[in-house]
């Protein structure tokens, strides 16, 4: 079994979160796959992120603001 960390990014409204995680590989069929914890992760940034709690992602990401160029 391998692992290697990637970056998700994950995006609600006008932020952008880079969340680190595990890819795992291995010999079964349902690899690469991701563990429950970072699943979970993944939905915690998420619904933090929708519900403006950005100190709360922050925990869990690098959160980054978006600012449109055109209209």
């Amino acid at each position: 079994m391998n692992d290697r960390k990637i970056t998700k990014l994950i995006r609600a409204g006008n932020y952008i979160a880079e969340v680190d995680i595990r890819l795992i590989e291995d010999e079964t069929g349902w690899s690469p796959y991701i563990s429950k914890e970072d699943a979970s992760r993944l939905d915690e940034v998420r619904l933090a992120l929708k519900a403006g709690d950005l100190r709360k992602a922050a925990r869990w990401a690098r959160i980054f603001s978006l600012t449109p160029i055109t209209a």
